[in-house]
C-alpha cells in the first residue's frame, strides 16, 4: 500500500492538529467568523452592494495595494537595507497604524455608537465587542495559518512543504488584511472625513513597509524582480480586505461602530503582536520608537488636515 501523503491531506492533518491543541483559540476564531458572516448577511439583506460607499472603499483598497507595490519597487534600486533603517521604517508604519486605529476608527466608532444608543457606556461596550472580534479574528488567523516572520520565526500549523519565502509572504499578507478592512469600514458610514485620512495614512505607511518586505525577500535569496512582484502582490490583500470591511459595516446601523471596532482591534493586534516585537529584535528599540512617534504624529496631522 502506498504511503504517499497528498499535499492537501498533509495540510489538513497539520491544521487539525493545531486546532486540537488550541481549542479556545479555535472557538474564538469561529465566533469572529460567524459574527462577520452575520454582519455580511445583514448588509446583503438590507442594502445595495453597488453603493457609492462600496466604490469609494474599492478605490481606497486599490490605493493601499498600489502604495505597497510602489514601495516594493525601491528594491530594484537598493542592494541591501540596514537593519536599523528597516526597524525605523517599520516603527514608523506601526505609529501610523496606532494613530489610525485611535483617531480614524475608535473615536468615530464611539461617536456613532453614542449617537445610536444615546449612552457613552453602551457605545464603549459596542466598540469593545468589535475590538474583541478583531483580535479574535487575527489571533485565529495567526495560529491556524502557516507563516513565518523575518526574525520571530514560524507560526501556525507545522507544515513543512511550504518554503521559508512563501511562509514569509503569507505573514505579510495576513498583516495587510486588517489595513484593507479598516479602509473598507471607514468608508461604510458615507463620511469622507473618516475614510480619507485613514486611506491616506495607510498609503503613506505602505511605501516604507512595501520596501522593507521586498528587501527581506531579497535577503531570503529571491531575485530583485521576483521580490518586487511578490511584495507588491501582498498588497492585494488590502483590496480584498476593503471589500470585506465595507460588507461588514454597511448592514444594520449597529454594524458600523462594530465594524470600526473590529478593524481597530485587528490593526492593534498586528502592531502589538508582530510589528513592534519585530522592530525590537535587533536591539534598535530607540530608532524604532522614534520612528513610531514620528508616524503617530504624522497621522495626527493628516487626520486634522483631511478630517
Amino acid at each position: 500500500m502506498s504511503s504517499y501523503d497528498p499535499p492537501s491531506q498533509g495540510f489538513i492533518n497539520a491544521w487539525l492538529a493545531e486546532i486540537r491543541g488550541r481549542p479556545r483559540t479555535a472557538a474564538a476564531l469561529l465566533t469572529a467568523v460567524l459574527a462577520i458572516l452575520v454582519l455580511l448577511l445583514s448588509q446583503l439583506l438590507g442594502a445595495s452592494v453597488l453603493s457609492v460607499s462600496f466604490g469609494e472603499a474599492a478605490i481606497g483598497g486599490f490605493i493601499g495595494f498600489a502604495s505597497t507595490a510602489l514601495g516594493a519597487c525601491g528594491a530594484l534600486l537598493l542592494t541591501n537595507l540596514k537593519a536599523r533603517t528597516e526597524d525605523s521604517m517599520l516603527g514608523f508604519a506601526a505609529g501610523m497604524m496606532l494613530a489610525a486605529s485611535s483617531f480614524s476608527l475608535i473615536l468615530p466608532g464611539l461617536a456613532e455608537g453614542e449617537r445610536l444608543t444615546g449612552s457613552p457606556v453602551l457605545s464603549s461596550l459596542i466598540l469593545s465587542l468589535g475590538l474583541a472580534l478583531g483580535v479574535a479574528l487575527m489571533l485565529g488567523l495567526d495560529r491556524f495559518t502557516p507563516h513565518q516572520h523575518e526574525h520571530l520565526g514560524a507560526h501556525g500549523p507545522d507544515y513543512q512543504r511550504l518554503s521559508r519565502v512563501w511562509l514569509f509572504t503569507l505573514a505579510i499578507a495576513l498583516h495587510n488584511l486588517p489595513e484593507g478592512m479598516a479602509i473598507g469600514v471607514s468608508f461604510s458610514g458615507g463620511d469622507l472625513s473618516v475614510g480619507l485620512p485613514l486611506t491616506t495614512a495607510i498609503a503613506v505607511q505602505n511605501i516604507p513597509e512595501g520596501l522593507a518586505v521586498a528587501m527581506a525577500l531579497r535577503a531570503a535569496g529571491m531575485k530583485a524582480s521576483t521580490a518586487v512582484l511578490l511584495a507588491g502582490a501582498t498588497g492585494l490583500m488590502e483590496l480584498l480586505g476593503s471589500f470585506l470591511g465595507i460588507g461588514v459595516a454597511s448592514g444594520v446601523p449597529i454594524a458600523y461602530p462594530v465594524g470600526l471596532g473590529l478593524a481597530a482591534g485587528a490593526m492593534l493586534f498586528v502592531v502589538s503582536h508582530e510589528v513592534i516585537p519585530e522592530t525590537h529584535r535587533n536591539g534598535h528599540q530607540t530608532p524604532a520608537t522614534i520612528g513610531l512617534m514620528a508616524g503617530f504624529g504624522l497621522m495626527m496631522i493628516l487626520d486634522t488636515a483631511l478630517g
